[in-house]
């Protein structure tokens, strides 16, 4: 993953996640708020209510303003202008806050003008069941100087109350904390691999630059032995120059595979198009792929159409993606390889194909054969070497040319590779003047 594409990740996560925070933070706020109102409201109404029915039974009325007056989030004060009967009181209390589903404990206290304190305080609950006798006394309860008859309301577990209406919002709110905590571990853990791969593709780099140097000595120093008379006439020593010269070329291909690959996941490869004809580039690579179906014991067939396959293509790279779909179609075509390469016009396109006859690919794998260093697990058996770059170099050039691949297997049915490549009109020879 590039570094822009991991930055912009960071910067759009982190911009959503203010984003939701700040939604969610405004929901609890605003969730809160209207429960503390509906809780205000409901007790203000129950506690008029109360005050209502009491000047009823003492045949008295009511003041025109301030009846209900709040001290505090939870303490209310109820100016009636007459006397309160304790008892009237509780029951008239229980019976308004079930009415209006107020389900919380409360307490209250009667002024007493005798004293100018707060008497007979008690605790309750909402219920219309009758209490018993010994209730629990209530908590202090401030008075108020300027009135005369009243009663004075608490509901100690006002918090606990709006708490308890808010618990599907807190679930969501710990579900999203959740969320975030998780979204920040997984960039962590991704910049940490991102770190971690580009110490180890660096290595890589600088690993496959310095082969390089020894990797042309030894090249030369194979040149040297093989054109040397007194080597090409002894068999044994002729064999052994030979031998160093092929495992060369071997690591040499391998090396540049993984050169390759660096500079298509940097961006800075070049793909350099001009018309090419398909026929006339396929025979030196068809000539190499027979001779090593042939040592296997197998062979290779070739079906292409008669004309001209003009191609908008890189020939050094078309090249490098045919060998190496030829060279797997060797390697996995099992022990008497029958490889077929082939195709067909459709129009403006061509449509072509490697096969073989081998064991064939699991579906399970074939979605990642195009990944890079994936191989197909053979379990304790590694007949066939590689560092599984081939099929990922093929994709990368075949999506840099505006070409489609796609694999077709089935296990012991053998595998084949498909590419749609788009023709380019064959120039038509010139009219001979007559004269």
């Amino acid at each position: 993953m590039q570094q822009y594409i991991i930055n912009r990740v960071i910067f759009l996560g982190v911009f959503a996640i203010i984003g939701i925070v700040g939604m969610q933070t405004y929901w609890v706020a605003t969730t809160w708020h209207l429960n503390d109102t509906e809780f205000r409201q409901k007790a203000q109404l129950a506690l008029y209510g109360v005050a209502r029915q009491l000047a009823a039974a003492n045949n008295s009325d009511l003041p025109s303003q301030d009846i209900v007056r709040q001290q505090s989030s939870n303490y209310f004060i109820v100016n009636i202008e007459s006397e309160i009967n304790a008892l009237k009181l509780e029951e008239l209390m229980q019976k308004e806050l079930v009415n209006l589903s107020l389900d919380v404990p409360f307490e209250y206290a009667i002024f007493d003008c005798s004293s100018d304190r707060m008497a007979y305080g008690a605790r309750c609950e909402p219920t219309t069941e009758p209490q018993p006798e010994e209730i629990s006394k209530a908590s202090y309860l401030p008075p108020d100087e300027n009135l005369l008859y009243y009663f004075g309301v608490k509901f100690p577990e006002r918090t606990g109350y709006l708490w308890e209406k808010m618990q599907v919002v807190f679930f969501f709110t710990a579900v999203l904390l959740f969320t975030v905590t998780f979204f920040i571990f997984s960039m962590i853990v991704i910049l940490r691999q991102r770190r971690l791969a580009g110490m180890q593709k660096d290595f890589i780099d600088n690993m496959t630059h310095e082969f390089k140097t020894p990797l042309s000595t030894i090249r030369i120093a194979a040149g040297v032995f093989q054109r040397d008379e007194r080597i090409i006439a002894d068999d044994r020593l002729s064999r052994y120059a030979t031998l160093i010269h092929e495992q060369y070329e071997r690591l040499n291909n391998q090396v540049e595979k993984v050169l390759q690959i660096s500079r298509i996941e940097k961006g800075n490869f070049e793909i350099k198009k001009e018309r090419v004809d398909l026929k006339e580039l396929l025979p030196p690579l068809l000539g190499g792929i027979t001779v090593r179906a042939e040592e296997c014991g197998g062979e290779l067939h070739s079906r292409m159409p008669e004309g001209a396959l003009m191609l908008n293509a890189d020939p050094v790279h078309l090249s490098n993606i045919l060998h190496n779909l030829l060279d797997n179609a060797v390697k996995y075509g099992g022990n008497n390889p029958e490889i077929t390469i082939g195709g067909r016009r459709k129009g403006d396109q061509f449509y072509m194909y490697v096969a073989d006859e081998g064991p064939g690919i699991s579906k399970e794998h074939q979605d990642h054969l195009f990944e890079k260093f994936y191989r197909v697990p053979t379990g304790d058996v590694h007949d066939v070497k590689g560092f599984g770059l081939g099929l990922f170099y093929v994709y990368q050039i075949c999506r840099a040319h505006g070409w489609t691949i796609r694999v077709e297997s089935k296990e012991g049915e053998g595998t084949t590779f498909h590419l749609r490549m788009p023709l380019l009109a064959v120039d038509k020879p010139a009219a001979a003047n007559v004269g």
